[in-house]
C-alpha cells in the first residue's frame, strides 16, 4: 500500500492507528532511542555512543521524534549543549517498550541465555508480565477482540 498525505503527515493506512503509531515510532533505531530517553539518556553524544548509530540517521531520528511530539530539545543545565527529553507522549511508549521487552524476552533468546531484566524500583523485583484485560479482569487477547474498521 503506498502512503497517504493526511494533513501534513504520509500515512501508510490511515485509518489504523497501528499503521500510524508505526510510521511515527516503528523504526529500529527510534524505538532504541526511546528506550534509551526512558533509561535516562539525554545527550545526543550519548545516544550515540549508547547505540552505535551512524550520526546522521541519529540527527534524523532525533528531528523526527521532536517533530511527532516524542522528544523535545531543552538547553541541558551546563546551557552549552541541547539535550533531549520525552514529551508526556514520549512517557506513553513505555508501555510498548515493556511489551517489546517481555516479547523479546520471551522468543528472542535461548532458554537459560542472559539477558537485561526490568526491575520495580520499589520492590527490586522484575516487572510482571503486561497483560490486557477487561475491568472485570478478563484476559483480552486477539482471540476474543476485533477491530471494528471505518469507511
Amino acid at each position: 500500500m503506498q502512503p497517504i498525505e493526511a494533513g501534513h503527515r504520509r500515512w501508510t493506512d490511515p485509518h489504523c492507528p497501528v499503521a500510524r503509531a508505526v510510521d511515527l515510532v516503528g523504526d529500529r533505531w527510534s524505538l532504541l532511542i526511546v528506550r534509551d530517553a526512558v533509561e535516562g539518556t539525554r545527550t545526543f553524544t550519548d545516544f550515540q555512543r549508547n547505540l552505535g548509530v551512524a550520526k546522521n540517521i541519529l540527527t534524523d531520528r532525533l528531528r523526527r521524534l521532536g517533530d511527532h511530539g516524542v522528544l523535545r530539545r531543552q538547553a541541558a543545565a551546563s546551557g552549552r549543549r541541547q539535550e533531549y527529553v520525552l514529551t508526556d507522549a514520549g512517557h506513553e511508549l513505555f508501555t510498548v517498550i515493556v511489551a517489546l521487552r517481555q516479547w523479546g524476552e520471551a522468543h528472542a533468546f535461548d532458554a537459560g541465555e542472559p539477558h537485561s531484566v526490568l526491575v520495580d524500583d520499589e520492590t527490586g523485583t522484575p516487572v510482571p508480565p503486561l497483560r490486557v484485560e477487561r475491568p472485570d479482569g478478563v484476559a483480552l487477547t486477539g482471540m476474543n477482540t476485533h477491530v471494528e474498521k471505518v469507511g
